[in-house]
């Protein structure tokens, strides 16, 4: 019986980080090659969409998971779901009454994904079976919807906590930032705290607050012999041929699915590029995870870093635990 329910749950970033809390989490995908992924690396999978099953199915699970497609909010993406965004937090609040997911008609049919975790937690509520914690991650471009997410939640009588976090703060080696929602029934919750230093370009890593760890770079992952330079796929300050750099002892930029794209230099010399086992360990997954199926590089990109996760879920369960301890 699974402890918890991962919905859009990719390669599995958050079932990794779900497991290393000692949850038993099964997740729902539809993209095929990341369900192959998944079957690899033997994580319980239901191969369909969200959108045609429901919390009765797993009575057992007290947490629920999420991370709906960011693509239509990306600033990497087309940006139709920041254009929709007013229609999206109204759906939001009207689905407290209504308890079903508006027949809205959106540009971009990915963007009221983003309210299927609420429906899935509202019919949780109706059953009788709530979940006691709720983690949802997202861009930061979504903060809104987690915002109007915590007024439905909280009237539920949860506890909520939302914002945004940068990956290099809890031990990943790059620059992400994610916006994350937890909620509780079991006691007041807040986001982690950070145990690393914040990247700040120019100063170096063993420098900064000390009662923090310093951040973690590529080169402190990577398996590379000797430095490089990882030269950007995209531009910096508008101009698209100003490519952002970052040496191996520095956390890298962004893993998107373009990853490939990155050049890695050595002085003048053109070294491989990074293969897909490397930009997996910088979106923290372990060495030999065992990716399958095609355009790896966007299930990598597409995925919540594993020690980010970590963090999240353990701060979100901290209540939960501590009522069960009492």
């Amino acid at each position: 019986m699974h402890t918890a329910v991962d919905l859009f749950a990719g390669p599995g970033g958050l079932d990794l980080a779900a497991r290393a809390n000692g949850l038993d989490p099964i997740g729902y995908e539809i993209d095929p090659d990341a369900c192959a992924t998944r079957h690899a690396a033997g994580l319980p999978t239901v191969e369909d969409d969200v959108r045609k099953h429901g919390p009765g199915e797993h009575p057992a699970a007290t947490v629920l998971l999420g991370g709906p497609p960011c693509q239509p909010f990306s600033a990497a993406g087309n940006g139709k779901g920041r254009r929709e965004l007013d229609t999206v937090l109204a759906a939001v609040r009207a689905m407290l009454h209504t308890r079903r997911v508006p027949a809205a008609q959106w540009d971009d049919p990915r963007t009221g994904l983003v309210l299927q975790p609420l429906r899935w937690i509202l019919e949780a509520i109706d059953t009788g079976r709530p979940y006691r914690t709720i983690v949802l991650e997202q861009v930061p471009a979504v903060l809104p919807v987690w915002e109007a997410y915590a007024d439905v939640l909280g009237f539920e009588r949860y506890n909520v906590h939302f914002g945004v976090l940068r990956a290099e703060e809890h031990g990943v080696p790059q620059t992400r930032r994610r916006a994350f929602l937890i909620a509780s029934l079991d006691g007041r919750v807040s986001l982690p705290d950070p145990t690393h230093r914040p990247y700040v370009k120019g100063v170096p890593q063993n420098e900064g607050d000390p009662t923090l760890l310093p951040w973690v770079s590529m080169g402190d992952v990577l398996s590379k012999s000797g430095p490089f330079t990882a030269v950007s796929n995209y531009g910096t300050g508008g101009d698209p041929k100003a490519r952002g750099r970052r040496t191996s002892d520095e956390p890298a930029f962004t893993v998107t699915g373009k990853i490939s794209r990155v050049r890695l230099v050595r002085g003048d010399v053109e070294l491989p590029r990074f293969g897909m086992a490397e930009a997996g360990r910088l979106q923290g997954f372990p060495a030999g995870f065992p990716w399958r199926g095609r355009d790896i590089g966007k299930q990598i990109g597409n995925a919540c870093p594993v020690q980010l996760g970590t963090r999240v879920i353990a701060a979100a369960l901290a209540p939960s635990r501590t009522a069960v301890a009492a």
